[in-house]
């Protein structure tokens, strides 16, 4: 094997794990309804793509490692991808929070300036509350960490926002009307 062999596989791997990797932020900015961010990870993806496939496919039957480098780009473009969406958090989640300590767990939030609100209820083994946290993706690690400090028998989920309002909730009028 030659090194311009060697070379086009290595420039193949590392365009697919750009492209791929940029595929996956582009489909974070579609679900979080950033089109700007979607039209050019997009754009990047795509030129990236075509000009590795073209390699690819110029060059198959003669140097079919081509074809194993790209495969190889691919997957781990995937990992880069993931990867890079926790080094570059953008849009919000919503970290429920389902403990025994919702009251003392909802003033240490407050007290760090994040926007909790509380629901009571009843859970199989009796009394529970559910916090409901939203904030920036970047700081959903340290609401889970201070709420596992607090309870480490919580139980927790989280979901992206894709949109959210933050207006204020009405008020019935005095009159009811």
């Amino acid at each position: 094997m030659s090194w311009d062999i060697v070379f086009g596989c290595v420039a193949i791997i590392a365009a697919r794990i750009g492209d791929v990797s940029l595929g996956t932020l582009r489909t974070m900015a579609v679900v979080n309804g950033h089109r700007g961010l979607a039209w050019v990870f997009g754009l990047l993806e795509v030129i990236i793509w075509v000009f590795a496939v073209s390699a690819v496919i110029a060059h198959i039957r003669t140097v079919p490692a081509y074809g194993i480098a790209f495969a190889v780009g691919a997957a781990t473009g995937h990992s880069v991808g993931i990867s890079m969406l926790n080094w570059i958090p953008f849009g919000d989640q919503v970290v429920r929070i389902f403990t025994r300590h919702g009251a003392a767990l909802k003033g240490q939030f407050q007290a760090s300036g994040v926007v909790v609100t509380e629901f009571a209820g009843t859970g199989r083994d009796g009394p529970i509350s559910m916090l409901f946290v939203q904030v920036r993706r970047s700081r959903t690690p340290g609401v889970v960490r201070s709420a596992r400090r607090a309870d480490p028998a919580c139980f927790y989920t989280i979901d992206d926002i894709r949109i959210a309002d933050t207006g204020a909730i009405a008020r019935p009028s005095p009159t009811g009307a």
